[in-house]
């Protein structure tokens, strides 16, 4: 079985881990949002990318879900002695990487190609492909706060502002990265994983001809939402501050238009039977991903409903 993923930061991250452990490299695809990348201290910095990567590798800490294992932040202290911002953790491993990134990427070269090059350093061997190598920018429209770049909202602000709304800057002239739309495709199911739908998936779905593509092909997608809450992270909070009760149905309803297959929580049971009425094949899994089994065996029983659902 081919698959193409779509994945944010740490939740996108476990389950493409979990794939990785169960599918051989030349039949796994992930494409990574790319909506979250913002310049600091003039670097590009990707965090979703990095994300992803650093977990693939076996060297993200694992505390956090994000930044890299046995870090130090001998670069962080010395610029909050120097009164410089230091809202974003930077640690010094992972500072290299931006570095190297960003030099990189100032003669020229495209992110698809330095992501590539990164994954065979870090011994990654799935093809991982940034959603585009052209700037998008997530801001959020906060009903008080005016409008707040995603970073500063997410880090800065703790997602305390209450949303109304999201920007996807750049969206309408960026094109997919090479290879995106290949791996759609070619792909025997698509996968969305558990991320934020509002500033994780929805960006790569709002991608020109991306959406219109995926509706050719087998899709299912698992739900960030357990009893009316996320696991981490503010999707929950950015449901109920758009007017929708947050729920595996209202993640259900926001992908209603491209997917065939839904898996909830098994504690969800109770919203399996609405949202098959949308003729949306669902089941319900454990779909908490402690460590590293617990991802390989919920890889393991979403391609078997994937098998289910071609």
């Amino acid at each position: 079985m081919k698959v193409t993923a779509l994945a944010g930061g740490v939740g996108g991250a476990k389950l493409v881990d979990g794939l990785a452990q169960c599918l051989s490299p030349s039949d796994l695809n992930v494409i990574i949002n790319t909506a979250d990348d913002f310049k600091h201290f003039g670097l590009h910095i990707s965090p979703d990318i990095d994300t992803v990567c650093y977990t693939l590798a076996g060297i993200s800490n694992i505390q956090t879900g994000w930044g890299r294992e046995d870090e130090s932040w001998v670069v962080r202290h010395s610029i909050r002695d120097l009164g410089g911002p230091d809202w974003f953790k930077l640690g010094d491993k992972d500072i290299a990487t931006h570095l190297e990134r960003t030099r990189r990427l100032n003669l020229g070269e495209k992110l698809d190609s330095i992501t590539k090059y990164f994954c065979n350093k870090w011994g990654i061997k799935i093809n991982v492909i940034p959603m585009s190598n052209d700037l998008v920018m997530t801001t959020v429209q906060t009903q008080d706060n005016g409008e707040i770049p995603f970073q500063e909202y997410f880090v800065k602000y703790h997602c305390q502002p209450k949303v109304k709304g999201f920007i996807f800057r750049g969206i309408e002239k960026a094109d997919p990265a090479p290879g995106v739309i290949d791996s759609i495709l070619k792909a025997d199911v698509i996968i969305i994983c558990p991320s934020n739908p509002w500033v994780s998936i929805d960006p790569i779905l709002t991608l020109k001809d991306f959406r219109k593509t995926l509706k050719t092909k087998c899709v299912i997608a698992i739900s960030p939402i357990i009893n009316g809450k996320a696991l981490r992270g503010p999707a929950a909070k950015m449901f109920k501050e758009m007017g929708i009760i947050p729920s595996a149905l209202a993640v259900a309803d926001h992908y209603r238009d491209v997917i065939s297959g839904f898996v909830v929580h098994k504690t969800d049971l109770n919203e399996i039977a609405q949202i098959e009425q949308w003729s949306i094949m669902t089941t319900a899994l454990d779909i908490i991903m402690s460590n590293k089994a617990h991802r390989k065996r919920l890889a393991q029983e979403v391609l078997i409903f994937c098998d289910q659902l071609i």
